[in-house]
């Protein structure tokens, strides 16, 4: 039987139960080429089924695996033959927004190939991925490499966690909300210390 989803998962329980593989596949797929859906949420979601043996992990992986591969791909061609005014056009129906696209694409810009890679882990990136490479004039097979490089490590990492907890996902979900907040207290403070080490510099550079 399938263990009850917690949080931001549970909506996606009707969704598996009726659709299974199918659920994964589709949802994946549309949010590698823009489309905001909950692509990685329902990987861990699925991920936890496998481990409660309602679904085989192997099958997710394989799936999740084709379907970001070809999702990323269709992204690229709608960005090589269409380009930014495409993009400009027609990106702020699925929240692809011209100042969201410059940005994603200044920064693909500054890092290169690897960001390919990167991006797949990265919200918002991993949405405009392809379609920045497709725009940026990236070489197709050297953008198919480095995607499924990426889509390969995602899908990896994310089924597998989800599947060692499989039935535990409840109790590990209620440790990781305890300590939630004392986490993002300790990342504000991370990040307050590189702001003052940043601005120490600038001053002491003037």
């Amino acid at each position: 039987m399938a263990p009850p989803l917690p949080g931001p998962l549970a909506h996606l329980a009707p969704l598996l139960t009726h659709y299974g593989y199918w659920a994964v596949g589709a949802v994946v797929l549309v949010e590698d080429f823009g489309v905001p859906a909950p692509g990685e949420t329902i990987l861990i979601a699925a991920g936890v089924y496998a481990g409660a043996g309602e679904l085989n992990v192997v099958a997710v992986a394989v799936i999740a695996f084709a379907a970001a591969v070809v999702g990323d791909n269709i992204g690229y061609l709608i960005g090589h033959t269409g380009g930014r005014a495409f993009v400009h056009r027609w990106g702020r129906y699925v929240f692809v927004t011209p100042e969201r696209f410059r940005k994603a694409e200044e920064f693909f810009a500054r890092h290169g190939g690897k960001i390919v890679v990167v991006a797949r882990f990265v919200e918002g990136l991993r949405q405009v991925n392809g379609i920045i490479a497709g725009t940026s004039g990236m070489p197709w097979p050297r953008f198919l490499v480095f995607n499924a490089l990426g889509a390969a490590l995602w899908v990896g990492l994310w089924t597998s966690l989800a599947y060692v907890t499989g039935t535990h996902i409840t109790a590990v979900y209620d440790e990781i909300s305890r300590y939630q907040l004392y986490a993002l207290i300790a990342l504000g403070a991370l990040v307050a210390a590189l702001v003052l080490r940043h601005l120490l510099r600038r001053r002491h550079r003037a």
